[in-house]
């Protein structure tokens, strides 16, 4: 008999991770000439679920009542906390887990099976954008920035292109290692990805080895993420790089056109972010917990990055305020590129 594997839709979920799972199942049964996995495509209520590129997925119908199925998937993306309390479906994972269903979550799904308490003592992989929020609303879960992760009947996937790793990891873990990696090939993926890989999109970390300036930014920039709720001086960051703050100061306008106290002012502003976006802490929590003392500062520089008050920026969904995380590589590549050499000056 084929392994019957459902796929649970939330609302404003990624449509590229359905197509990419169902894919490399189709995949697997078209080379293995057999059905080996058979699949459904369910919602809370039975009715279509729009993406959050907002196609109108149709389903094929509502969670069963049976324990028809041997693996569940969640698919959720944008406003994780707002679907996290869905209870149609935090309640029907719990009941199908009593049953010794396989449960995953695939990117901020794993929020929704974090809410159902299906992952409490287990390790998930959560996208490095929700870490900071997923780690403050589930302190039980050991969340990690990692691709993937499959802990004792729960996978978990931080999403995008991650999902194929996990999925043809998965496959060999039931017996269908070669088939995996011919459906690898076809996919060409050039080697499956082990799932305590690191995620790769947090900060450039080998951005301008050569030289020695930018690795006294790339510290320091090290630095102010491990102070946030309390911020050090510019003072203290460079003698912890071991250089003076002038010369520290220097390096941050020729490698990153900007200042010290401006990239650490957006390193906490990241933060605050997640927070309200991502949890239910009180603004004056949040603006504590990114190392603002006062209240009045916090709204008005935060204002200023998003054009919003932190109030009315609670919700993670297409709409919303976006801050852009672009890494020190790309920055100081793209300082490089407008640097005129000292023989043209």
């Amino acid at each position: 008999m084929p392994r019957k594997v459902g796929f649970v839709l939330s609302p404003d979920f990624s449509n590229l991770g359905l197509a990419l799972a169902i894919e490399t199942l189709f995949v697997g049964n078209w080379l293995a000439q057999e059905k080996i996995f058979a699949w459904e495509v369910l919602s809370a209520d039975g009715a279509a679920v729009r993406a959050s590129n907002h196609l109108l997925v149709p389903v094929d119908g509502p969670l069963p009542t049976d324990m028809s199925f041997e693996t569940i998937f969640v698919l959720a993306s944008f406003n994780p906390k707002q679907h996290a309390k869905d209870r149609r479906i935090t309640s029907w994972l719990r009941r199908v887990a009593r049953f010794g269903v396989e449960i995953g979550g695939v990117e901020t799904g794993s929020e929704i099976l974090a809410a159902a308490g299906l992952l409490n003592g287990h390790t998930a992989a959560v996208h490095w954008d929700n870490l900071e929020g997923f780690q403050e609303r589930y302190p039980d879960v050991k969340a990690k920035p990692t691709l993937y992760n499959i802990d004792r009947g729960r996978l978990t996937c931080a999403g995008a292109t991650a999902i194929l790793d996990m999925l043809l990891h998965w496959m060999g873990q039931m017996g269908h290692g070669d088939l995996a990696e011919e459906v690898g090939r076809h996919m060409l993926i050039g080697h499956v990805r082990s799932g305590g890989e690191v995620q790769g999109a947090t900060d450039g970390k080998d951005a301008g080895r050569s030289e020695e300036g930018s690795q006294a930014v790339r510290r320091a920039l090290a630095i102010m993420r491990d102070a946030i709720e309390e911020p050090l001086s510019c003072g203290e960051i460079a003698e912890k790089v071991g250089l003076s703050q002038r010369q520290l100061q220097r390096h941050f306008q020729v490698y990153l056109q900007s200042t010290i106290t401006r990239e650490y002012t957006r390193i906490r502003l990241a933060k605050a972010h997640q927070l309200l976006q991502q949890t239910d802490l009180l603004v004056t929590e949040v603006a504590m917990g990114s190392g603002f003392a006062s209240l009045e500062n916090f709204s008005r520089v935060y204002r200023g990055m998003f054009g919003c008050s932190p109030s009315t920026d609670r919700r993670q969904t297409t709409s919303a305020p976006v801050f852009r995380h672009t890494s020190v590589k790309a920055r100081v590549e793209k300082s490089r590129a407008g640097r005129i050499p000292p023989s043209r000056r």
